[in-house]
């Protein structure tokens, strides 16, 4: 049997049929914005967690570091400084008190190291080293932070790179790191500081290239200690070319 729908009939379905797929859509958007809240909220919840940890591990990392710079400035036996503590523990040389130092910092490199406290107590480990004589594990501890994200302690480790290759012998090496460093300038490693470095590096190899650094810093740091640094290169230069 034939069913005829009427007109009508034939309108209010459509209609009803228009406010389902309208419902429908509603429902989705509806879902999609949830989606996207839940998303936003997680991501603040998640950063928000990051954030208190990384705080608590810095914050921490810096009363680690400060026992450890605590011991590496500690006075020298025999050497009394106005306003120190006599109680205050002394060691007999620099040595012994880098080597009294060189746990701690060392402690809070591995335990701290995505932190800034952590990462300079490396820098100050290599230092330790340094001064105990053991140039090979300064270096390696430098090593480690020489790329660092922050340019400014990056820089400082391939400075003091510098400094152990030329006490060492790898003159060629030194040379190197400076030039890179003589590119860029940083805060805590000036320009002028490394220009002068490379060139008293270069006075015997290549005195013109000497002079040209000796001469540029005197232009760019007119009437400064510096200036008087490049002023003695050059004489030391002179008879000499």
């Amino acid at each position: 049997m034939t069913e005829h729908i009427s007109r009508r009939e034939l309108k209010q379905d459509k209609i009803k049929e228009t406010f389902e797929h309208g419902a429908e859509a509603v429902y989705s958007h509806a879902q999609l914005a949830m989606a996207v809240v839940v998303a936003v909220l997680l991501v603040v919840c998640v950063y928000g967690g990051w954030k208190l940890y990384n705080d608590r591990q810095t914050a921490q990392a810096n009363v680690a570091l400060d026992a450890g710079m605590k011991v590496y400035n500690s006075p020298l036996a025999g050497t009394p400084e106005q306003g120190v503590d006599p109680t205050e523990t002394t060691y007999p040389d620099e040595a012994a008190r880098a080597t009294a130092a060189l746990p701690k910092f060392l402690a809070v490199a591995d335990k701290y190291s995505s932190t800034n406290p952590g990462k300079l107590a490396r820098y100050y480990a290599a230092l330790s080293y340094e001064t105990m004589e053991k140039p090979n594990q300064a270096l390696e501890e430098l090593k480690k932070i020489s790329n660092s994200s922050d340019k400014e302690l990056a820089a400082m480790a391939q400075y003091q790179t510098s400094v152990i290759d030329t006490r060492t012998g790898k003159t060629d090496d030194a040379i190197k790191i400076l030039r890179g460093l003589a590119a860029k300038s940083t805060v805590l490693v000036p320009k002028p500081t490394v220009q002068l470095d490379l060139a008293g590096l270069l006075q015997k190899s290549n005195p013109q290239e000497a002079i040209t650094l000796y001469r540029q810093v005197k232009q760019d740091y007119p009437d400064s200690p510096i200036a008087e640094e490049a002023d003695k290169g050059l004489a030391r230069i002179a008879p000499k070319s």
